[in-house]
């Protein structure tokens, strides 16, 4: 896509973010839009982190498959044997595979086929939310909707629960397992997880619209999310991920990782263990949309190309984003 089509876009909307395109490592289109922080008018810049969402899903996947390539859990572990009495409406066949694949048929405490609004408030009490065990009331009394294995039904709680098996089996704490064993190997120096009440300044500050105003997404989401969401990362690192990803810097079984499990006709995608795939080709996508945040980043694994659209406002990064998809 030529640059003045994206600049036109990004006029037309008003995106807020950065966009970025490279191909093996050689940027081809890199600019940043907006402001990080309208209150100080602080502009956003390529460096800038901002929060991915459902896009830390990935990530989530590859911290448990790094401890599966270790021996610590595998595939077929059921979450009842690492949860014990807690979560009861879990049923007692669901196993990590299915969790990461979004086939376990738990009930999801942010419910995504739910009608709601970005805007609205469904966490509760964000600023308790800290821990992966925090959340085990948010996410305790969701019925199951159907059978572990019989379809495909995106579920936040899922990776929730996996961070927390996680946490159970390998002895060390989500947010850490995550830096140690996928950040880390990765390069990812400019990632990590950032309290909503103390951004660093080179974040931006998530912005949804409010009877009027413009107002920070501070109450709408966990103060440190765990599990299926919660990372803050550059464009940069983001295309530093992809590479060493399928390089096997993070996990052995990188073909396992990117093997379509579910067709999702409905998203015209499909889906393997934490990542979203193109419907046809051997396109990986990474995907989040939440209060104040909104990413996408696909890599095509043969050309080495990476497109990455990062926004702090919901929904600023589809128009560009979908321009952009080859």
């Amino acid at each position: 896509m030529p640059r003045g089509d994206i600049d036109k876009i990004a006029k037309e909307t008003g995106f807020s973010g950065v966009v970025w395109i490279d191909r093996g490592g050689q940027i081809e289109f890199a600019k940043a839009y907006g402001l990080a922080s309208r209150t100080y008018r602080v502009a956003n810049t390529l460096d800038t982190r901002f929060g991915i969402a459902s896009g830390s899903k990935g990530f989530t996947a590859l911290a448990v498959l790094s401890l599966a390539q270790d021996g610590v859990l595998k595939l077929s572990t059921t979450a009842r044997s690492l949860l014990g009495k807690d979560l009861p409406l879990i049923a007692d066949d669901v196993t990590v595979e299915h969790l990461l694949t979004h086939t376990s048929g738990i009930g999801d405490y942010l419910d995504e086929e739910v009608d709601t609004e970005i805007t609205d408030y469904v966490v509760g009490a964000a600023h308790e939310l800290t821990t992966t065990e925090a959340f085990l009331p948010l996410l305790d009394g969701h019925p199951t909707k159907f059978r572990a294995g019989e379809r495909f039904g995106y579920c936040n709680s899922g990776f929730v629960v996996l961070a927390l098996l996680a946490e159970r089996a390998g002895g060390v704490g989500y947010h850490d397992l995550v830096r140690e064993r996928v950040l880390r190997p990765a390069g990812m120096t400019r990632t990590d997880f950032l309290r909503s009440d103390e951004l660093p300044a080179d974040a931006a500050v998530g912005y949804l619209p409010l009877n009027g105003a413009d107002r920070s997404n501070i109450f709408h989401l966990p103060v440190l999310a765990t599990g299926d969401g919660g990372i803050h990362t550059t464009a940069g690192d983001i295309s530093t991920f992809w590479r060493a990803f399928f390089a096997g810097d993070i996990v052995d079984s990188v073909e396992e990782v990117v093997r379509p499990r579910r067709d999702v006709p409905k998203q015209s995608m499909r889906y393997g263990l934490g990542f979203w795939l193109h419907e046809s080709t051997d396109t990986a996508i990474l995907v989040g949309y939440d209060a104040g945040a909104s990413f996408k980043s696909t890599h095509d694994p043969h050309t080495g190309t990476t497109w990455t659209v990062l926004s702090n406002t919901s929904p600023g990064a589809w128009p560009i984003a979908r321009a952009l998809t080859p």
